[in-house]
């Protein structure tokens, strides 16, 4: 069980993925570049399998901004992107309303 004041630790926040280029090293990743708002990050994303660039690209979506950054397969990650799965199905989470990049979600 997570407690309250552990979920209030999350930062997450609305981005805008503005580039979408395919990892050197693995077939089944992005290396995305994402708008947040005051800055741009990096995201490794195992999204390949799922959806192909143009898809992705100028879509907003859930970012957990404040994850610890971490190097996949070679290139540094600087957060997550949220995505269900079920089965063989993955969809990114999105907003529905139209909100700037950096907008917090609560």
């Amino acid at each position: 069980m997570v407690t309250y004041d552990e979920f209030t630790k999350l930062d997450l926040r609305v981005g805008k993925i503005l580039e979408v280029n395919e990892h050197p090293n693995a077939n089944k990743l992005y290396v995305l570049k994402v708008d947040i708002g005051e800055k741009l990050i990096q995201l490794v994303a195992g999204l390949r399998p799922y959806y192909t660039a143009e898809e992705l690209r100028d879509k907003y979506i859930v970012v957990l901004v404040n994850l610890e950054k971490r190097i996949i397969r070679g290139i540094e990650s600087e957060g997550m992107l949220l995505a269900a799965q079920s089965g063989y199905n993955v969809s990114i989470l999105i907003p529905y309303r139209e909100v700037n990049p950096g907008s917090i979600i609560r």
